[in-house]
C-alpha cells in the first residue's frame, strides 16, 4: 500500500494565511506550508475532498472511489468534483460517506454522470475495487466517521480525523489490528480547552495509548500526526513532542509505502 500524504494541515491551513502568530510566522520562514488534510491511497482510493489543488502536480486521475469523512468543506469540497467532471465525464466514480456528505455533493454532479452514492455507517463494510473499508465511528460535532483501509497487499490504514477521544466501540472494532500506519490528527496543540472534537497534544497522546492497550497500534506501526494547525509549537519544537510518543511529522506531499507489516516514508521524517 502506498500512502501519499496530499495535505496535513487543519481547516485554514499551516500557516494560517491570515496569522502572523510565531508558529505561522516560523512555517513562512521554513517555507513548510500545509494545506488541509486528505491522502491518497494506491492511486485509487481518495481520503477526503480537501479544497485546493494537490501538492506538487499530483494527479487524481486514477481515482475511482472517494471516502468522505465528514460534511465540513475542509473535508468535502464538492467543487472538486466539477473539475473531475471537465476532463473525465464518462469515468465512473463511487463516492462514499455519511448522508449529509451525499447531500453536500449531489448538486455537484451532472445529470446522468457515473457517480454512484454510497453512505457509509460505521461498522458496515464496504468494498471498493481492491480495497476493503471499515467506517469507524469518530467523536465530532457533526455526523463523521474514520476509515479503516485494507489494501490488496494486505497493508492496513487507520485514518483518525476529525475526532476527540475516540469512542469505545471504536477502540473495541480496532483490538489487534496492528496497523502499518495511523493518521491520527491533532489539530489544537497546546491548546486544551478548545472543547471541540478534535485533539491536542495533552489527548494526543492519551489516544495513542489507548490504541497501544488493544493491539491497534505496535512497535511496527507507522503513526503520522495530522490535521495540525496553528496552535501547535513550531514544526521542530512539535517534532520533539511528537517522537516523545512515537509518532512523527512528514512535509506534504510524502508517499507513506507499507510492506511486511512496516511503513517507510519517502520524504521526511
Amino acid at each position: 500500500m502506498e500512502v501519499t500524504l496530499l495535505g496535513t494541515g487543519a481547516a485554514d491551513g499551516w500557516p494560517n494565511p491570515w496569522c502572523s502568530c510565531p508558529s505561522c510566522t516560523d512555517a513562512r520562514r521554513r517555507g513548510e506550508h500545509r494545506q488541509p488534510t486528505s491522502a491518497l491511497v494506491d492511486g485509487v482510493v481518495l481520503l477526503d475532498l480537501a479544497p485546493g489543488l494537490p501538492p506538487q502536480g499530483l494527479s487524481l486521475e486514477r481515482v475511482h472511489t472517494v471516502l468522505v469523512t465528514h460534511a465540513h468543506p475542509d473535508h468535502c469540497s464538492p467543487f472538486a468534483l466539477l473539475w473531475r467532471h471537465w476532463v473525465l465525464p464518462d469515468r465512473p466514480l463511487t463516492i462514499a460517506g455519511p448522508a449529509e456528505v451525499l447531500a453536500e455533493c449531489r448538486p455537484w454532479l451532472a445529470p446522468g454522470a457515473p457517480v454512484e452514492l454510497r453512505e457509509v455507517v460505521p461498522g458496515r463494510p464496504l468494498t471498493v475495487g481492491a480495497h476493503t473499508v471499515r467506517p469507524l465511528a469518530a467523536a465530532h460535532e457533526v455526523p463523521t466517521v474514520l476509515f479503516d483501509v485494507t489494501g490488496p497487499d494486505g497493508g492496513r490504514l487507520l485514518y483518525a480525523t476529525d475526532t476527540g477521544p475516540l469512542p469505545a466501540a471504536t477502540l473495541e472494532a480496532t483490538r489487534d489490528a496492528a496497523y502499518d500506519l495511523v493518521l491520527l490528527e491533532e489539530t489544537f496543540g497546546e491548546v486544551r480547552d478548545h472543547g471541540t472534537g478534535h485533539l491536542d497534544l495533552g489527548s494526543f497522546p492519551g489516544e495513542l495509548a489507548r490504541l497501544r492497550a488493544v493491539g491497534a497500534v505496535t512497535g511496527d506501526t507507522d503513526v503520522v500526526a495530522v490535521h495540525l494547525g496553528h496552535h501547535n509549537p513550531p514544526a521542530p519544537v512539535l517534532r520533539r513532542r511528537l517522537a516523545a510518543h512515537g509518532a512523527r511529522l512528514v512535509p506534504d506531499g510524502s508517499t507513506v509505502t507499507t510492506r511486511s507489516g512496516r511503513a517507510a516514508s519517502a520524504m521526511g521524517a
